[in-house]
């Protein structure tokens, strides 16, 4: 870490938009391209924010599945996109008590929603919540940063990577976040 840090300068971890719209444009860009997630995600959010700052959880219940797969979704992510606005509009996310409850039970609470696994709520937890101490293991990014960094390029097995990671506790997301700007300097937005 004390390599990595200076190299970044002024570059730090910021939260972007409110849960519901960066949980959808995690799903809106789950396996393509940065480039076509964005392209994707400009069209379903004038379907879905209209006159609104951002997309808002009953304008994607307005939407039928045509109009979503017509902005460039498939029609897994068109369930996915309807079935987190519906977690959100039904309150069976408890949103406003987020702050207070342990990374595991938002966790929990996330992946119960179709197309949200366990590595977007780890995103959500660092990107939005900004919390601190989240240590990815599923994230090839970060294994992959763990073994350029401390291993001479050798696979890290995720043990491995747990345990380098224990010395950067209570910081893990602060160090993960690190680790991946040493493989990509330009942050992604969530």
């Amino acid at each position: 870490m004390r390599k990595l840090i200076p190299q970044f300068g002024q570059a730090r971890l910021q939260s972007r938009g409110d849960a519901f719209t960066t949980l959808a444009r995690s799903i809106v860009g789950q396996q393509i391209s940065v480039k076509a997630a964005q392209s994707v995600w400009n069209r379903f959010a004038t379907l879905a924010a209209g006159e609104a700052a951002h997309v808002q959880s009953s304008a994607v219940l307005q939407l039928d599945a045509t109009q979503l797969r017509a902005a460039g979704l498939s029609a897994r992510k068109a369930e996915y996109l309807s079935d987190l606005a519906q977690h959100f509009d039904k309150g069976q996310v408890h949103v406003g008590q987020w702050q207070s409850m342990e990374d595991e039970a938002i966790i929990e609470e996330l992946v119960a929603i179709r197309g949200i696994g366990r590595w977007t709520a780890e995103m959500f937890l660092i990107f939005h919540l900004m919390r601190p101490n989240v240590m990815p293991l599923d994230d090839l990014g970060l294994i992959k940063g763990i073994s350029a960094n401390y291993f001479s390029g050798e696979p890290v097995s995720r043990a491995e990577a747990r345990e380098v990671g224990e010395a950067w506790a209570p910081y893990r997301s602060v160090a993960t976040w690190y680790v991946w700007r040493s493989l990509d300097p330009v942050p992604v937005d969530y």
